[in-house]
C-alpha cells in the first residue's frame, strides 16, 4: 500500500497557497474550486469519471452527442458570477441560447400548453384552455414572486447551518404557506387539472413529489420568466469543460479516473483522502462533492458520525429514480416540425403516477416523458440531417421494499416509452432509430455513487431542506466542506452552483491571501 502522495498530485514544489481538495468535478465541485482559488487555495479536484461534469457529461457514438444529465440552464447570472472570479466573461466561452417556448406541455386527450417567458403569450394560452383561469394565473405569478425572494436569493444563497436561520425565516414560511405543496398552490389559483400539472410540476426536475414538495419551489415558475430558460451549445458539458478551465487558468489541477475511497481524518479532522489503490491525497481542507449520503455511509465510514449515521440516512426519503432512454434518428432533422426542444408529455395520470413512483414503489403501466431534441437549439449534436434525443421518465428509486429489477424490466419499459412516442408526437419513429442507448437508476447507483439510485439524492421536501438537509460544513468532520445536490440548498443547477456560493462565506481567505495576487495580473476579456 502506498502511504504518500503520488507526484502526480503533489503539485509545483514553489506553490506554497493551502490545498483544498475536491472531491468530484460535477458542477458543484468545479464551481467551489473556482471560488476557493480566488480565496487564496490551490485547487486539486479529482473525479473517477473521464471527464468535467459529473452527471452533466455526454455520450458520444457514431456522430451522435447525447447529453447524459441536465439540459436546461437557467439563472445564468450565476455562472457568469464564476467567469468574472477569473477575470472573465462567460460569453466568449460557452454559448447559451434561449430556448422559446420553455417547454410544450402535451396531455392524454391531445391538448397542449406552451410555456414561456412571455407572460401574454402565457395568459393567451391559459385562456385557450380554461378562459376562467387567467386571474389564476396572475396570481400565481405573484405567489411565485415571493417564494423566489425568499426562497432563493435569502435563503439559497447562505449558509442555513445554524437552527437559528431556519426558525427566523418561519414568520415568513408561515406566510408564504410553506405547508402546501407545490400542487396545493397551482390548485388553489388553477380550476383546468391540466393548468394545476404545468404550474406545479417543476419538482419533477430534481427529483420531487409536486404533491408533498414545499410550495416554496414555486419559486422557479418567476425564475424562469426572469431569467428565461437557455440551453449550452454543445451541451451542459460545454459549460462543464469552461468551468475547468477557469479552475486551470487559477492555478488549480483536475485529475480524472481516480476514484477516492475514503476521506481521511486526523484528529478529528479532514486532511486529505485515500485513493482506491491505497495511496493518499494530503490536502488543508477537503470539499466533498459527492452524493451527500455517499459521503456519510462510505467515504467516512470508519468515522464516528452523531447526525449523519446510516440509521438517520435510512430514513430520509430520496429522490426518483430515473429511465432515460438516449436515441439518434436519420433522415429526421426534417420531420415532426411540431416536436420543440423541450416536450413534455403526460400521460393519463398524474396523482397517480406519482404516487406509485415516490410512495409505492410501483413501476406503472403507463408514464409521463420528458423529451429533448437538442438539433433545434444545436444542429451540431447530431449528423446532417439526423436527430439526437433523449426521453426521461421518473420512476421509483431502488430503496423501496420491493425494488424494479431493472434487468428483467428495462426492455419491457423502453418498449412502452417507444410505444407512447411513436403514438403521440413522433409517428414512425421505431423505422428510423439508428442508435440506441438506456440508463436506470441501477446505471445511477453505480456511475455516480447515487444512493439508491435516486436521481438528484435526497427529495426537497420541506423537513430535507434549509437546516434539516446536510450542511455545507459537515457537522461531522472539521474541515470538509458539501456542495452538490445534497446538501444545502439542493438540487437542480442554480441550486448546486449556489451551494459552492455558500460554501464561500464558510471557508476562510488562506492566510496571507489578497485577491489581487491570488488572481492572475489580466484585463477581463
Amino acid at each position: 500500500m502506498l502511504t504518500r502522495t503520488p507526484p502526480a498530485f503533489a503539485g509545483d514544489p514553489g506553490d506554497t497557497r493551502p490545498t483544498a481538495l475536491v472531491i468530484g468535478a460535477g458542477f458543484g465541485g468545479l464551481a467551489a474550486a473556482i471560488r476557493l482559488s480566488a480565496k487564496g487555495y490551490r485547487a486539486l479536484v479529482l473525479d473517477r469519471l473521464d471527464a468535467p461534469g459529473g452527471r452533466a457529461t455526454c455520450r458520444y457514438q457514431n456522430g451522435y452527442r447525447f447529453d447524459l444529465g441536465p439540459t436546461i440552464v437557467t439563472v445564468p447570472q450565476v455562472f457568469r458570477e464564476l467567469w468574472a472570479l477569473a477575470c472573465r466573461r462567460i460569453e466568449y466561452y460557452v454559448t447559451l441560447v434561449p430556448t422559446v417556448p420553455f417547454y410544450t406541455f402535451r396531455f392524454d386527450d391531445g391538448s397542449t400548453f406552451a410555456a414561456s417567458g412571455d407572460t401574454e403569450a402565457v395568459r393567451a394560452e391559459v385562456a385557450r384552455l380554461s378562459p376562467g383561469d387567467v386571474a389564476g394565473y396572475d396570481g400565481f405569478l405573484s405567489d411565485s414572486k415571493k417564494r423566489y425572494h425568499v426562497g432563493f436569493e435569502d435563503l439559497g444563497r447562505r449558509p442555513m447551518h445554524a437552527l437559528w436561520d431556519t426558525l427566523r425565516v418561519l414568520p415568513a414560511f408561515a406566510w408564504l404557506r410553506a405547508d402546501l405543496s407545490t400542487y396545493d398552490l397551482a390548485a388553489r389559483r388553477f380550476r383546468d387539472e391540466r393548468l394545476r400539472m404545468a404550474f406545479s410540476f417543476h419538482p419533477l426536475f430534481i427529483g420531487g413529489d409536486p404533491f408533498k414538495v414545499t410550495s416554496m419551489y414555486s419559486l422557479v415558475s418567476h425564475l424562469e420568466t426572469t431569467y428565461g430558460v437557455h440551453y449550452a451549445k454543445g451541451g451542459a458539458a460545454a459549460l462543464a469543460e469552461g468551468m475547468a478551465g477557469l479552475v486551470r487558468h487559477l492555478g488549480g489541477t483536475l485529475h480524472f479516473g481516480v476514484d477516492v475511497e475514503e476521506i481521511l481524518v486526523e484528529a478529528g479532522r479532514a486532511s486529505g483522502a485515500v485513493l482506491a489503490d491505497g495511496s493518499t491525497v494530503k490536502a488543508d481542507l477537503v470539499v466533498s462533492n459527492a452524493d451527500a449520503g455517499h459521503t456519510y455511509s462510505h467515504l467516512l465510514r470508519k468515522s464516528a458520525k452523531t447526525r449523519w449515521t446510516d440509521r438517520k440516512l435510512g430514513r430520509m426519503r430520496w429522490s426518483s429514480g430515473l429511465f432515460v432512454w438516449y436515441f439518434g434518428t436519420a433522415g429526421t432533422a426534417e420531420m415532426w416540425p411540431e416536436v420543440g426542444h423541450h416536450t413534455i408529455l403526460n400521460g393519463p395520470r398524474y396523482r397517480g403516477l406519482v404516487e406509485d413512483i415516490f410512495l409505492k414503489g410501483r413501476l406503472a403501466e403507463d408514464m409521463s416523458i420528458y423529451l429533448h431534441r437538442p438539433i433545434v437549439s444545436d444542429p451540431a449534436a447530431a449528423p446532417p440531417g439526423a436527430d439526437s434525443w433523449y426521453a426521461l421518465a421518473p420512476v421509483p428509486h431502488l430503496g423501496h421494499a420491493n425494488p424494479v429489477d431493472w434487468t428483467r424490466q428495462a426492455e419491457p419499459f423502453l418498449e412502452r416509452m417507444q410505444t407512447m412516442l411513436e403514438r403521440t408526437v413522433l409517428p414512425g419513429l421505431r423505422d428510423r432509430v439508428t442508435e440506441s442507448h438506456v440508463m436506470t437508476p441501477n446505471d445511477f447507483r453505480d456511475r455516480y455513487r447515487s444512493p439508491h439510485g435516486a436521481g438528484f439524492s435526497l427529495e426537497p421536501r420541506i423537513l430535507q431542506s434549509a437546516w434539516f438537509r446536510p450542511h455545507n460544513r459537515s457537522e461531522e468532520v472539521a474541515g470538509l466542506y458539501l456542495v452538490g445536490a445534497g446538501s444545502h440548498p439542493g438540487a437542480g443547477l442554480p441550486g448546486v452552483v449556489s451551494s459552492a456560493e455558500v460554501l464561500d462565506r464558510l471557508v476562510p481567505d488562506a492566510p496571507g491571501h489578497s485577491r489581487a495576487a491570488a488572481l492572475p495580473a489580466m484585463a477581463a476579456q
